[in-house]
């Protein structure tokens, strides 16, 4: 009888230039992105091993990612981030400073932080030899990532550079219900529309809540229907449908189109299952992204060049226009009106940027990479004390 064979790594490293895959996690707040970023941190970094010696190709399995972390309100995350928003812009100093509420002071924080978003894109191409992962974790208020100019700016800065997944992580035991399920639906086809990038539903806490309700009903329009009709509240007095049981009927002939092109998993943040489906689920979306996504966001990238260097030699042509009718109107001052490198007085000074730079940490290394969320501790200095109930 043969052995079983060993459970297979997402990657097998990196080919040679083969750029890594940038995975960057959206969800409702209270989804569980963060435990899920720090659950498939832990599984890349288990499944990675040291360079063999005497070994031509030192990199044998998978590599420990690269974790970016735009969350500035964030208190504690069970993953050391080697790119934090934190270490750049300080949230509780920007609610005060612009007298903000928390929901405009992450917005305000992550458009400064998009500022300096070219020294990251730096970072991230300076380590795109070493990892096979670039996993971004996004601020829990969905909104501010996904419908601000930040968020747009950041996606197709990441997508334009690197082949680039969206992971939509939905709570799937609060997702049972038909309305909740379609909701989370509706807003899943919104941004994969926005961001036109692959998309993967990742149903997260199964050990709570399996997922399989969930596939039936994007796969079966009609067990979708039955579990609408079952559900309390769907008739009125007079035992006619009401107007959101018509309106999600409606709405799930409409998405039965959008469920063919999408790939979806279940994860459990906290055991582990399903991450390995993740990871190959991703590696699926990287031909996706070659064939289909990359030379659409070419085209894009070029049209908007042309009509930026269209906009630029229009502006120059009627400047030199203007200036030849001041010169036909003015002769003497046009004889003037040279420059004489004698009179200047020095150079400008650079633009001081040591007020708000990136910072990566992986530059000086720490010990232990990450959190096994398992065995995480309450951090001494936190002085909670949690109100008993009753």
């Amino acid at each position: 009888m043969s052995s079983p064979s060993p459970d297979p790594s997402p990657s097998t490293g990196q080919e040679k230039g083969k750029k890594p895959i940038a995975i960057i996690t959206i969800g409702m707040a209270g989804a569980g992105k963060s435990t899920f970023v720090q659950r498939i941190n832990s599984y890349l970094h288990s499944h990675s091993e040291p360079p063999q010696s005497g070994s031509e190709d030192p990199k044998v399995k998978t590599r420990p990612p690269y974790i970016v972390n735009l969350d500035p309100a964030v208190t504690n995350v069970s993953f050391e981030a080697n790119i934090d928003i934190r270490d750049t812009v300080n949230y509780q100093e920007v609610m005060k400073q612009y007298n903000l509420g928390p929901n405009g002071g992450i917005l305000t924080t992550l458009n400064l932080f998009t500022t300096k978003f070219d020294q990251v894109l730096g970072l991230v191409e300076k380590r795109a030899a070493e990892v096979d992962y670039i996993i971004l974790d996004t601020p829990g208020q969905i909104e501010i990532f996904t419908w601000s100019a930040s968020g747009a700016i950041i996606t197709d800065a990441i997508a334009s550079s690197l082949p680039t997944v969206v992971a939509y992580v939905i709570d799937t035991p609060r997702t049972t219900a038909p309305a909740t399920f379609m909701s989370n639906m509706l807003y899943a086809c919104s941004i994969l529309y926005k961001t036109k990038l692959p998309f993967i539903l990742v149903f997260n806490k199964t050990d709570v809540q399996t997922h399989d309700f969930a596939l039936e009903w994007m796969q079966d329009f009609e067990e979708f229907q039955a579990a609408l009709a079952s559900h309390g509240g769907t008739r009125d007095a007079e035992g006619e449908p009401t107007y959101m049981n018509s309106l999600m009927n409606s709405m799930s002939l409409v998405l039965d189109e959008f469920y063919k092109h999408l790939k979806a998993v279940g994860v459990s943040s906290v055991t582990g299952q399903g991450v390995k489906e993740f990871f190959e689920a991703v590696e699926a979306s990287r031909e996706e992204y070659e064939k289909e996504y990359l030379p659409e966001l070419e085209r894009t990238r070029a049209a908007r060049e042309k009509t930026l260097s269209d906009a630029k030699a229009d502006s120059m042509n009627r400047l030199m226009k203007d200036l030849a009718v001041d010169r036909a109107k003015n002769p003497g001052f046009a004889a003037r009106d040279r420059w004489d490198p004698n009179t200047e007085e020095g150079e400008e000074p650079e633009e001081d940027d040591d007020d708000m730079n990136i910072i990566d940490r992986s530059e000086d290394p720490w010990p232990g990479q990450y959190i096994d969320l398992t065995r995480a501790q309450r951090h001494g200095d936190e002085n909670i004390n949690w109100p008993r109930p009753g």
